[in-house]
């Protein structure tokens, strides 16, 4: 007997989770500004102000994610990611064509435009990515979302550091593979990821969680490897190639999944003596219903659509918007990307402000350890919702409390506190990141969550655009002196003082609105608890 293998089987909701990893691994290129942003400065003659604005353009291409919102719901996920990996060959190729030289730079205006196509791309594919897995696993909402938004944060570092080994950090080569390798993997991806029926019995689920947990451990060891090549000082060739072979056969290594059920289900077909064709076409869903069932759901369907929903039903966008919560959670969500931005997208010129000629490793470190703060926050918050209906928005708090003392830190500028900066900023924006989105899809359903993320998401180029482009662009012209080539440098602790005390107040503005979203949201979160502990106490009993 020969096993047949099927999309909707969890053969294949596991083949298109491991896709969605890998598109996750490669999607994380908007955070990747400073390894090429100082070659764009030169050769374009910018001030920061305007330099800064130039990331801003490509952040504000996630505001235009709200186009893949809407698209989620009318076009397959194929579609969506083969729209996004299109975009982003485009707007990258063209700032690699421009940076090698095989182009002379384009007007400031259209280079705005394609770097806005750049960030535009990422929307699409973690849209397809994160609503298309959720609704996948939806019990399992924390560790998928961690997982997944791990590994965007460690995109940055694996492109960083595959780039650094074998082109020695080359600006042209890095945007050439940001252009092309995306491109490729979303390709790959469009065969396999599919949105399955999620999990309908608690082996399923505990079957799920053992294979997170797998995962996990997959990421963290790329992660531990990835830094330890950071960390290890300069390679030679050969070494550098080994590595990125390694990384590589690790990237590849969550395929064990898929192919372990595989051959599991493989030997079971062939080892039990049952007619497959009668099993699959057995009907489990009961025959008849009865007509009072029918009327009662009829006699309702106007009121349901009258009624205003309450916190945790699905709502449309604007029915969210109406609500108090949404606005705590997006500004909140404000203070946090918003300033973690900041520094991702200035890191280049506060190394070089400090006196560091090599950058990349900054970029690398808020890379890898926002890793750790996206899959551990995932991980963390779904385990003591389960165990203690203890609010997801409190682990928000807390990462935003936290990333303001990393900002102090910064502003006294004491040696190696760049170091520890990139660190803290690292993991709290990633907490930020893991912990927002599935609270989200707790608080306003996963109905028409595609257009509901993308909304909140808008915080990506509001707060570069007021964190970045404004504050630190202006406080860093106003202490920089001109160059002779029309752009303007600062060399000192001095050149982001300010920025990082004014981004600190903000993060405790943060942490206050947490705090009161964590108060508002504590019977929904008992509710879930509840409803959980009574399905494993029915389970357990009719066992």
């Amino acid at each position: 007997m020969t096993f047949k293998y099927s999309y909707n089987s969890p053969v294949g909701k596991w083949l298109g989770f491991v896709a969605a990893v890998w598109v996750q691994a490669i999607s994380g290129n908007n955070y990747t500004f400073s390894n090429y942003s100082d070659a764009l400065k030169s050769l374009m003659a910018l001030t920061q102000l305007q330099l800064n604005n130039l990331s801003v353009a490509k952040d504000v291409g996630k505001a235009f994610g709200i186009l893949a919102g809407l698209a989620s719901d009318r076009l397959s996920t194929p579609v969506i990611l083969l729209i996004g990996s299109i975009e982003g060959f485009i707007g990258y190729g063209v700032q690699w064509l421009v940076v090698s030289g095989t182009i002379k730079p384009l007007p400031y205006w259209v280079m705005c435009i394609f770097l806005c196509m750049g960030g535009n791309s990422t929307t699409w594919m973690n849209t397809a990515i994160l609503v298309t897995c959720i609704r996948n696993f939806r019990k399992n909402r924390g560790p998928v979302t961690g997982i997944l938004k791990g590994y965007v944060g460690l995109s940055t570092a694996i492109f960083t550091d595959i780039c650094s080994a074998l082109f020695a950090s080359d600006p042209s080569t890095f945007l050439l593979l940001l252009a092309v390798v995306p491109f490729a993997v979303c390709l790959s991806a469009i065969v396999f990821l599919r949105e399955i029926p999620p999990s309908s019995t608690p082996a399923e689920e505990k079957e799920e969680v053992k294979y997170f947990g797998v995962i996990n451990v997959i990421a963290v060891i790329i992660a531990v490897y990835l830094l330890v090549f950071d960390v290890s000082g300069t390679h030679g060739k050969v070494f550098s190639q080994i590595f990125a072979a390694i990384l590589l056969i690790l990237l590849a290594s969550p395929l064990f999944i898929p192919v372990h059920l595989m051959v599991k289900n493989f030997i079971r077909s062939n080892s039990e003596n049952f007619d497959v064709e009668g099993n699959e076409n057995e009907i489990v869903e009961p025959l008849l219903v009865k007509k009072e069932v029918v009327v009662v759901k009829e006699e309702n369907a106007a009121e349901m659509e009258r009624r205003v929903p309450e916190i945790g039903e699905d709502h449309t966008i604007f029915e969210a918007i109406r609500t108090l919560d949404f606005w705590i959670l997006f500004v909140s969500f404000l203070c946090g990307v918003g300033t973690g931005l900041a520094v991702m997208n200035n890191l280049g010129q506060m190394g070089l402000a400090l006196g560091y000629t090599d950058v990349s490793i900054f970029v690398s470190l808020t890379s890898i350890w926002g890793f750790f703060g996206r899959i551990l926050s995932g991980s963390v918050s779904e385990y003591f919702i389960k165990k203690a209906a203890m609010p997801r928005p409190i682990w928000n708090a807390a990462s935003q409390i936290v990333m303001a003392v990393g900002y102090i830190l910064m502003a006294i500028a004491m040696p190696g506190s760049l170091y520890v900066g990139s660190i803290v900023v690292g993991i709290c924006y990633g907490v930020r990141l893991a912990v927002t989105v599935p609270t989200a899809s707790e608080l306003f359903g996963l109905k028409y969550y595609g257009l509901i993320y993308n909304v909140l998401i808008l915080n990506l180029p509001l707060g570069s655009f007021l964190f970045s482009g404004l504050l630190a662009g202006l406080l860093y012209d106003a202490e920089a002196t001109k160059t002779a080539g029309g752009g303007n440098t600062c060399v000192g602790a001095h050149c982001y003082r300010l920025v990082f005390i004014v981004m600190s107040i903000a993060c405790i503005v943060g942490f206050g609105l947490d705090i009161l979203l964590t108060i508002r949201t504590k019977n929904l979160y008992a509710k879930i608890y509840a409803s959980r502990k009574t399905k494993k106490s029915t389970t357990a009993v009719l066992s």
